[in-house]
């Protein structure tokens, strides 16, 4: 297949054009902060708002792949500007679309987030919604098929996000595993490649078309199960570090997840595993991989 994506040199879209190069004619539309040299794909910089990059298209593609469309207009930008239309158009979109405060786990058909909640995590949300809508509204008018992928929290190597890579960089440079005692918060994870797995499964597949996906292993995860996880793969080489959430606060331990009850969300995963056929890795040999992969590049 030949296939655009949309950024791709940051974590996620990264390990995407990594495993999809070995199989497809690769084209990757981006900032160029980093080089994609190395893997055999061909790289076009360029601002995604900037309607010359895509009118400069002139091959038509099987798929794109969007990994950084944040802002109402982004993909219209696109569509409305590429001489060729694709074939299908796969969205990267996130899990908060929901509606927040609902219960449960939210499947599919959950209403969309319609409130402004505040801050950069707000601005976020309500982005991806508008594009979510424009997606569905822009591929319909022009004849593109389309899916949206909305990944739970990614982890795996390449992530330099705050988030577990933190808790692995304490464990290799300081020794140290944090264990939060009072946090009973819980979060669903997606290891990256399952992830790109879920990408793979949506390419040509006439079942995904029209159709939006949760990403993410059903089982929630807690504070206390991922210390569990880091623990198993480092045996007695670090010391736990009990700590409360106030005193992770005022020691700037990161607490990238929900801490409290009333502040988990959960999502199904049932679509995903009947359309795409996903198995999902559990936390303890995703985690065990994520850990020997930054191992070395914390330990330099």
């Amino acid at each position: 297949m030949k296939i655009l994506v949309i950024g791709g040199s940051y974590f996620y879209g990264r390990v995407f054009v990594m495993q999809a190069a070995k199989q497809h004619e690769i084209t990757v539309v981006n900032r160029g902060t980093y080089s994609m040299d190395d893997f055999g794909v061909t790289q076009i910089r360029g601002d995604r708002r900037d309607p010359g990059v895509w009118q400069g298209l002139r091959e038509g593609y099987d798929a794109v792949v969007d990994f950084c469309a944040y802002e109402a207009g982004d993909i219209r930008c696109v569509l409305d500007n590429m001489p060729v239309r694709p074939v299908q158009y796969i969205a990267i979109s996130t899990v908060d679309v929901y509606r927040r405060g609902i219960g449960g786990y939210k499947a599919e058909d959950t209403p969309y987030e319609d409130r402004m909640l505040p801050g950069e995590a707000g601005a976020y949300i309500a982005g991806k919604v508008a594009l979510e809508k424009e997606l569905r509204q822009i591929c319909e008018k022009q004849g593109v098929d389309w899916t949206a992928l909305r990944p739970g929290i990614l982890y795996g190597p390449y992530n330099y996000a705050p988030r577990e890579s933190v808790y692995i960089q304490m464990m290799v440079q300081q020794k140290i595993l944090p264990r939060i005692t009072d946090a009973d918060g819980q979060f669903q994870l997606v290891y990256v490649k399952d992830a790109v797995e879920a990408i793979r499964q949506c390419l040509g597949n006439p079942q995904t078309y029209g159709k939006a996906y949760n990403i993410c292993e059903r089982e929630p995860v807690t504070y206390g199960r991922l210390a569990d996880a880091l623990w198993k793969v480092c045996g007695d080489t670090v010391e736990e570090l009990p700590m409360t959430i106030e005193q992770a606060v005022q020691q700037g331990v990161p607490l990238p997840f929900a801490v409290r009850e009333q502040e988990t969300e959960l999502y199904d995963n049932t679509r995903s595993l009947q359309d795409l056929g996903m198995a999902y890795t559990n936390l303890e040999e995703g985690m065990g991989k994520t850990y020997r992969a930054f191992r070395n590049v914390f330990a330099n």
